[in-house]
């Protein structure tokens, strides 16, 4: 299971919830509070995308031994997605295999697996265009998810709808799946939770949801699982799935 976190308010620098904060992301990565059945760390990859832009930053490896992205945390963002990942066996560890993809202005993030993978569902791919399924990031069940989604999003689709739909399309087709999303245009906030833990916090200068808490503030609030969560810096709303 990997990790991943999004904030939107007032600019805050990256560094205050990938190093400084006490359970931040980098912590996470090496030792997480919770990967239920998914791995033990989350040591093959990282990224990060912020806003303006997006811009976007990930490696494969270790976030803690990247001096770069340390000195690149010094940046103040009012809407940022990161991740850390432990990959799924058999699937690749690349750059290009880690979080968050991005296109236009989203930045996305899959906390989880697609069982069955990649047959469970080749249904849901072949709804795409060829040209997509061979420009895909990564051969991988997280990239052709993000594949499926922007095109929704592109012509449209709301995008806490679209999360929906699209973790019921894969849960019919591949029942034991972990559909945990995380999605920002740097104006809302959007996730799911599908058999894993999502946390937001809300606070005056913004609002932070993650997979783990990063600190012992008794405001964050558990989302439940198979909901899906919509929050921007006044509003947070749950609702089933």
């Amino acid at each position: 299971m990997c990790r991943h976190l999004a904030y939107l308010g007032t600019a805050v620098s990256l560094a205050s919830v990938l190093y400084d904060a006490p359970h931040s992301l980098e912590h996470q990565s090496y030792a997480p509070a919770d990967m239920r059945a998914g791995g033990t760390v989350n040591v093959d990859g990282y990224g990060v995308g912020w806003f303006p832009g997006p811009v976007r930053y990930r490696r494969a490896g270790t976030l803690w031994s990247d001096p770069n992205l340390r000195q690149l945390a010094a940046t103040e963002s009012t809407a940022f997605l990161a991740a850390v990942r432990s990959a799924t066996v058999g699937m690749p560890v690349s750059d290009a295999a880690c979080a968050p993809f991005t296109d236009g202005t989203w930045l996305f993030s899959h906390n989880g697996r697609v069982d069955g993978w990649p047959g469970t569902v080749a249904g849901l791919a072949k709804t795409l265009d060829v040209t997509d399924l061979l420009t895909m990031d990564a051969p991988t069940d997280s990239a052709l998810l993000w594949t499926v989604l922007r095109r929704r999003l592109e012509a449209g689709k709301d995008p806490a709808e679209a999360l929906v739909e699209l973790v019921r399309e894969v849960a019919d087709a591949a029942p034991k799946s972990r559909l945990n999303f995380l999605l920002t245009n740097g104006k809302v906030l959007t996730g799911t939770t599908w058999t894993h833990t999502l946390w937001v916090l809300q606070e005056e200068q913004g609002v932070t949801i993650a997979s783990e808490r990063l600190d012992d503030d008794p405001g964050w609030r558990e989302i439940p699982d198979r909901h899906v969560v919509t929050a921007d810096p006044s509003t947070v709303e749950v609702r089933p799935i």
